[in-house]
């Protein structure tokens, strides 16, 4: 059974106000450590379970895993010549701890780029050339926002196209038909004909409470390379851009300094959370080169969404 659209109901703490709730990865751990340690020791069970709760990397669980085991070996060992050596929780909590401390997280933009790696989708128009022969005009970027198949891109980057090839994360690739459109931001609305097994949604999340200054991710397929990662943070809000060609001017879009050029338009714009806040639809050129020099611009989901027909947050 398909699942609807997916919306983040994720609330900003107030600036300057620590949230008692959720305590930082490295807190968090120790408080789970402080209580397996009052716990009687050989429950591997609930140090796993610490450990997921805590949000730790897969690969820092397995280290530590791998450190425990070697410590068990190094007890029976220990234990064949004397009695007296033995495991203790203690012993388990610094193993845990130490490793924790020697392994490098992986930092929040990537987390962020692989939460929203599998929903992201790269769009390529077809035409034809003088002598009838198919041929690719240009690619950009789109992001799945319900797990049927419907792909949220700009508008240009599908217009005047004769055909649409969509390629899925997994390499899957899928004709399109555009199936909605809202030309006054740009936005155009995709269904693909074969939907890869266990297609994952994009989870979508309200700018109500974005600021300038935090950190976002683009994702996207710049000059057709990709998919390809760019951080920065929002440089402002309400911002207005008129199309190179002067033909069209969209209001209320987000500012951002993440890298993006031509390919990358209809690609995601995330929080650190990998939650969708927009859909890249420009950047500011200054110059004849269309290269990225700083300003990029991206239509707030509210708008994107609503040109699906999904309801508001």
């Amino acid at each position: 059974m398909r699942k609807p659209a997916l919306y983040s109901r994720t609330a900003r703490a107030r600036p300057g106000v620590a949230d008692a709730r959720s305590p930082e990865p490295a807190e968090a751990l120790e408080q789970d450590t402080q209580a397996a340690a009052a716990e009687p020791p050989g429950r591997w069970k609930r140090w796993r379970a610490a450990l997921t709760r805590s949000a730790v990397n897969p690969g820092v669980m397995w280290a530590a895993l791998a450190m425990l085991s070697a410590l068990l070996l190094a007890s029976h060992w220990q234990q064949g010549s004397s009695a007296t050596a033995a495991l203790t929780q203690k012993d388990i909590d610094a193993a845990v701890l130490r490793t924790l401390s020697t392994q490098t997280l992986p930092s929040a933009a990537a987390r962020a780029a692989e939460t929203i790696r599998p929903s992201v989708v790269r769009v390529v128009s077809l035409g034809k050339d003088d002598k009838g022969k198919e041929e690719e005009q240009g690619v950009g970027t789109g992001v799945v926002i319900v797990d049927k198949g419907v792909i949220l891109t700009n508008l240009h980057v599908v217009q005047g196209a004769d055909k649409l090839k969509l390629v899925f994360a997994d390499g899957t690739e899928s004709g399109a038909s555009v199936v909605g459109a809202q030309p006054e931001n740009d936005l155009a609305v995709l269904q693909a004909h074969t939907v890869p097994d266990d297609l994952p949604a994009a989870t979508m999340r309200s700018t109500a409470d974005l600021l300038p200054g935090d950190e976002v991710v683009a994702v996207g397929f710049p000059f057709g390379i990709g998919p390809s990662v760019s951080a920065g943070v929002v440089s402002g809000l309400g911002r207005s851009f008129r199309s190179p060609e002067g033909t069209q001017e969209i209001g209320n879009l987000i500012q951002f300094d993440a890298a993006a050029n031509p390919g990358n338009s209809g690609g995601p714009l995330v929080t650190m959370g990998g939650e969708v806040v927009g859909i890249v639809t420009g950047i500011l050129n200054p110059t004849s080169h269309r290269t990225f020099v700083g300003i990029g611009f991206a239509v707030p989901i509210e708008s994107a969404a609503s040109a699906a027909g999904l309801p508001p947050f």
